[in-house]
């Protein structure tokens, strides 16, 4: 008898800490979706068509909530975290959901299970967004400048995009489908335009994740990379991350157009026998190019050496070794789709491995790494060369143009540049303080504080003719 009623007191039990976890959830009812095409899945496709029009706020029916009545927008909820923010044109989670997507989360709980509700530091008041009203001077100032700082990168977003990416977007078909873990269309569409076989192609969640995925798999605890700054700076962070110890050589400075040290790095490589050696043709932050026999005479050493060519599209001058990589025992080359098909926001990268090392890739990648809709966008590019050979053509123009309006200012000194962007030395001005000035304006560009040779410099990325001419107007203003 006494089991017997145990059992019998079993569901309730369990239903009671259900209502218990829904009260302290702010009584909200979370939704499980499978992978059937329900209301969420539809109302996501449309997001992808207009991100703006399917975040506005729905009326629908009443549902009772602890005390209170609240709209139950599900479709809505299901798409919360794409609504846009003004500050920087990203996606961001909508202000009024934000407490319980945050809650489910981290906890599934509410406030007795989510820490960040019981912080004894204040709530930092949140900025206005675009569908709330902001109610004080300061606020509405910075309220305007940041929605015109995101219809601008909205409007140059999307007039870089083409035909075929929106229209492959807007027509996905099956978003709630798994995406093929292999990407085999694409990896065979790039096969076939970089002239490499299949089998040493390797497609990433941006070439980011590809970067650590390579350390993951190369290095040991207390193995050595070796670092060449000023340079892109996950090479330094995914090493640390994977516990591994960066020798950094760094580069000639700005009088000798940041070229490398190769004798130091021969020195390096001699003395710590790293096993991996990164270089990047063109650099990021400056723009510089490697030459092809500083190239030839660092792939004689014993050393894996992986060349991140991001930006190869815009230098003009340098060849891409794509196609050297499955002839060459010790040689990888990295490549993206943020750059030159303007697909940033998708995360796609690539990148040709030798055999060797990349059968020990696929056995510790993330199986669903590249989504559905990067996958179908980056083959749409793919399938438009003309669209691609254009933003290419229209950056390097715009490129000379922003040159010169840089040059005619009288505390900036451009560094010459061979990708999307331009570095420049502030003369007689603190860097920090014209970036701010600048963000007043609406126009946002990277200031650096290290390493010493880049010290007081601003990066700006190249943009349209417009935007050039906005900016112009704006450093004369300040």
């Amino acid at each position: 008898d006494e089991l017997a009623a145990c059992a019998d007191r079993a569901p309730r039990r369990r239903a009671s800490r259900r209502r218990a976890a829904r009260r302290r959830a702010g009584g909200q009812l979370v939704l499980r979706q499978k992978t059937h095409p329900g209301p969420g899945a539809v109302h996501a496709h449309r997001a992808l068509r207009d991100p703006v029009r399917a975040t506005r706020p729905r009326s629908g029916r009443h549902r009772e909530v602890g005390r209170e009545r609240e709209p139950l927008r599900a479709a809505s909820r299901c798409v919360s975290f794409l609504s846009p923010t003004p500050i920087d044109g990203a996606f961001r989670v909508d202000p009024n959901v934000s407490a319980i997507a945050i809650d489910v989360a981290t906890a599934r709980g509410g406030r007795e299970r989510a820490p960040h509700r019981e912080s004894a530091s204040p709530r930092p008041k949140r900025l206005p967004t675009l569908n709330q009203r902001p109610h004080t001077a300061d606020a509405r100032r910075l309220f305007e400048t940041r929605k015109t700082l995101f219809f601008r990168q909205l409007t140059f977003r999307s007039s870089l995009s083409s035909s075929e990416v929106n229209e492959a977007l807007g027509n996905l078909k099956f978003p709630h489908i798994y995406p093929d873990p292999e990407s085999r269309a694409l990896r065979a569409a790039l096969a076939e335009e970089c002239g490499v076989s299949s089998d040493c192609l390797l497609v990433g969640c941006g070439a980011d994740e590809l970067i650590d995925l390579l350390m993951r798999v190369i290095l040991d605890p207390g193995d050595v990379i070796i670092n060449t700054p000023p340079t892109f700076g996950m090479y330094a962070f995914d090493c640390a991350v994977n516990a591994g110890v960066v020798v950094d050589v760094p580069r000639f400075g700005p009088e000798e157009g940041f070229r490398m040290d190769v004798k130091g790095i021969k020195d390096a490589v001699a003395k710590h026998k790293p096993k991996l050696l990164f270089l990047t043709s063109p650099n990021n932050p400056d723009g510089s190019v490697l030459p092809d026999e500083d190239l030839e005479e660092l792939l004689k050493l014993p050393v894996l050496i992986v060349l991140d060519e991001a930006y190869i599209e815009f230098s003009g001058i340098a060849n891409s070794r794509i196609t050297e990589v499955e002839t060459r025992d010790n040689l990888i080359v990295l490549r993206t789709f943020s750059k030159r098909a303007a697909l940033a926001g998708m995360r796609v990268g690539y990148g040709a491995f030798p055999k060797g090392i990349v059968e020990f890739m696929w056995r510790a990648k993330q199986p669903y790494n590249v989504s559905v809709a990067a996958e179908v966008a980056a083959l749409a590019a793919l399938s438009n060369p003309k669209y691609l050979k254009d933003v290419k053509e229209k950056l390097v123009s715009e490129r000379d143009n922003l040159f010169n309006v840089l040059k005619e200012c009288p505390f900036l000194s451009p560094y010459p540049s061979a990708a999307n962007f331009i570095l420049c030395r502030v003369d007689g001005r603190d860097a920090l303080e014209v970036k701010d000035a600048l963000a007043k304006e609406g126009i946002c560009v990277r200031h650096y504080t290290k390493p010493a040779s880049i010290s007081g410099c601003v990066r700006v990325s190249v943009g349209r003719p417009d935007q050039t001419a906005l900016l112009k107007e704006a450093l004369t203003k300040i």
